[in-house]
């Protein structure tokens, strides 16, 4: 009686450990996961941020949803913060822009300072640029420099605190002029140059896309040259020291464990190299890439220092 007791209670244990080593070695994702999305919905980002949770319930069998959350470009960042509170094990995954891990660690907000999240990697930078109309006295951004020195050069932008508003700021420092003055507007098209509101619009190229043929790009607020614009130079490339642009990566809570981040990695990876991502950056101009967790680090360092040095050739 006692040695059947003892080997019941044995085979008990040894079920009871093969249960939680079986748990120990689950395979994330265990659960349902969240994208966050810091912006409104139907956006670069957003769409390209569906197409990974897509595919990555797809490979993994758990329901993977888009939440979109307001405060994406210059803070309070809440949908950051939602990300940066939730548990450290991949059940939340941000989809931020630059401004996440470059400014807010830097604007009083507690739950981002320090910098709480690790990259998983950038997959997007958007398509900015600096355009007028092919009407407009100058062509080139030497011929802007030169005109603005006698005459009022009007620019709209998307917001004065955006990266690509004050790249374009520190662009017409380093360059020798001043814009005559700045407005920010909720859309800037085709119709903005064509009314003649402003001379200059700090915008995606996706959006003057329909009048391109009308249009002279004087400057791309991106890493590489853009396809539908191969002529027009970078910033990086007039000054090497303001080369930046408007990125949009994912990010997980510090501490996630790098198995959980690799997994998340290999679905975001092969939908960024899919057929169907290919060609929605070919219809808007998106540049989509893939750079991985350290990449991202080292390019989130650079645009530390980039920033710092724009901040000190604008004064704000």
């Amino acid at each position: 009686m006692k040695i059947a007791m003892k080997i019941h209670v044995s085979l008990a244990l040894a079920a009871a450990l093969a249960v939680q080593a079986g748990a120990a070695l689950a395979e994330y994702p265990e659960g349902p996961v969240t994208f966050v999305v810091p912006w409104p919905p139907g956006d670069l980002e957003d769409v390209l941020t569906r197409m990974i949770a897509e595919d990555f319930q797809a490979a993994y069998g758990q329901p993977a949803a888009v939440l979109n959350r307001p405060g994406g470009g210059g803070g309070p960042f809440p949908g950051a913060v939602e990300v940066a509170t939730a548990p450290a094990d991949g059940s939340m995954i941000g989809s931020f822009v630059i401004g996440v891990p470059v400014v807010g660690p830097t604007l009083g907000i507690a739950e981002l300072a320090p910098d709480p999240f690790t990259p998983v990697g950038i997959f997007l930078t958007y398509p900015f640029v600096l355009a007028t109309a092919r009407s407009a006295p100058f062509q080139t951004m030497p011929e802007l420099a030169s005109y603005a020195q006698d005459n009022e050069v009007l620019l709209g932008h998307f917001g004065a605190s955006l990266t690509p508003t004050q790249v374009s700021f520190a662009l017409a420092q380093e360059m020798g002029f001043s814009w005559g003055s700045d407005a920010a507007y909720d859309a800037l098209d085709c119709n903005t140059l064509a009314s003649g509101d402003v001379d200059v619009i700090n915008t995606t190229i996706q959006l003057i896309m329909p009048c391109l043929d009308d249009v002279t790009i004087l400057a791309a607020v991106t890493g590489e040259r853009l396809g539908q614009a191969p002529d027009a130079p970078t910033v990086g490339e007039l000054v090497p020291d303001l080369g930046i642009s408007l990125w949009n990566g994912l990010f997980v809570p510090n501490g996630t464990p790098p198995e959980t981040i690799a997994r998340i990695a290999e679905v975001a990876q092969a939908t960024i190299a899919s057929e169907r991502a290919q060609t929605f950056a070919t219809e808007t101009g998106a540049q989509i890439y893939w750079q991985g967790t350290e990449e991202a680090a080292a390019q989130i360092a650079s645009d530390i220092a980039t920033m710092e040095r724009i901040a000190a050739t604008t004064g704000q």
